[in-house]
């Protein structure tokens, strides 16, 4: 991917996903979260209403967010028809270990219900490019728009 791609972080936690990319080269990089520090305070499914315009990006990064909630149809309007949907996000049937590890503070914990399990390789309006589980409990996909 070019150095100059427009790149959205969505669920941007404290920014760690924008500062790599900046680190690596990547300086047309937008975090998206609910709260503060993200570069957009706002809900993605509205993202309309908070300035953000339609297909604007060459790459959406979505790690450990599909899970809570239904983001799948912003997402993919948020990509160019070329773009790629970067995401991670619980294999549905390991959510359970996930808890466990979770309690164990292996795992940090979560900062809403896992709503929305799904296999990456079901996410509507999508289709795989690339799918890896990791440590039987982790999903990694990049996706395409259909």
């Amino acid at each position: 991917m070019s150095k100059d791609a427009a790149i959205l972080d969505v669920g941007s936690g404290d920014g760690w996903v924008k500062r790599w990319a900046n680190e690596h080269g990547y300086r047309n990089v937008t975090s998206l979260d609910l709260v503060p520090p993200a570069d957009v305070v706002g809900d993605v499914t509205r993202f309309r209403e908070i300035g953000i315009t339609a297909g604007s990006f060459d790459a959406v990064v979505a790690f450990e967010v599909v899970e809570h909630g239904e983001f799948a149809p912003a997402l993919h309007d948020l990509l160019k028809p070329s773009g790629l949907l970067l995401a991670t996000t619980p294999v549905p049937s390991m959510d359970w270990a996930c808890r466990l590890m979770e309690f164990a503070g292996l795992l940090q914990r979560r900062t809403s219900p896992h709503t929305h399990l799904v296999d990456l390789r079901k996410l509507p309006r999508f289709q795989v490019v690339d799918y890896r589980i990791r440590a039987f409990i982790s999903q990694w996909g990049v996706l395409r728009p259909l």
